[in-house]
């Protein structure tokens, strides 16, 4: 199974590097993307600078759900495997972690989860590890999650509900000795809070989206059947 790894990224020039040179080294991995949703800095550099790897720059900041898309669309394999861009600790060994339950055809994704890396984020992933950025998923299966790309921080809730009501295998995976800077480290205190608070609100709706899909189609469905027998 040919597996593609996508790393959707937001002005993190100073980190993508320490990342891709662990996916990079990863035997299961044929392709890598990155896309840069409309970044400020020099990330879409870092990564064009690095042989063998695929980057896109998108002309404004679209949010993750696009640029996970993107970099969707345009990989040539059977399988995506998703990566935050700006994680600490990460090894090849992980990656493999990551992308075995699929390739070995015993889980339709997988999800990993932070442990030993540091209080806080681990905290968090304990709480709610449906919201990782870090994830294997067959390339069809996310395709067929196209309200994924209007969503920003609340995507990951959103393919996760999405591959529950698909009925898909869902493999959980603990990735030991990583972890990501928080957003109050990365932007400051106030932006980093405030964008906290919305990255909440914008998981709701993630968690929410993909039953106001189905709902819609039902009732398309259902309009349409009256409209024939009229």
């Amino acid at each position: 199974m040919r597996v593609a790894a996508v790393l959707p990224a937001y002005n993190e020039e100073s980190r993508i590097a320490a990342v891709l040179a662990a996916v990079m080294q990863a035997p299961e991995i044929a392709e890598v993307w990155v896309v840069s949703d409309g970044s400020a800095d020099h990330t879409y550099d870092v990564a064009c600078a690095i042989p063998g790897v695929h980057a896109i720059q998108l002309p404004r900041n679209q949010g993750k759900g696009a640029a996970m898309m993107a970099g969707a669309v345009n990989a040539r394999a059977d399988a995506l495997l998703f990566l935050d861009a700006d994680l600490q600790g990460l090894t090849p060994a992980h990656v493999a972690a990551l992308v075995d339950p699929v390739i070995s055809g015993h889980a339709d994704m997988s999800v990993g989860v932070f442990r030993g890396g540091r209080f806080l984020t681990d905290l968090a992933q304990k709480l709610a590890p449906q919201i990782s950025g870090q994830r294997c998923i067959l390339r069809p299966a996310f395709l067929r999650a196209q309200h994924a790309a209007d969503l920003r921080y609340g995507v990951e809730m959103a393919i996760y509900r999405h591959a529950q009501a698909e009925g898909m295998r869902i493999a959980s995976v603990e990735l030991f000795g990583v972890t990501h800077p928080m957003k109050e480290e990365k932007i400051g205190f106030l932006r980093g809070s405030l964008c906290r608070m919305r990255m909440y609100v914008e998981i709701f709706r993630g968690s929410v989206a993909p039953t106001i899909e189905r709902r819609r189609a039902r009732l398309t469905q259902l309009l349409k059947g009256r409209l024939g027998n009229s």
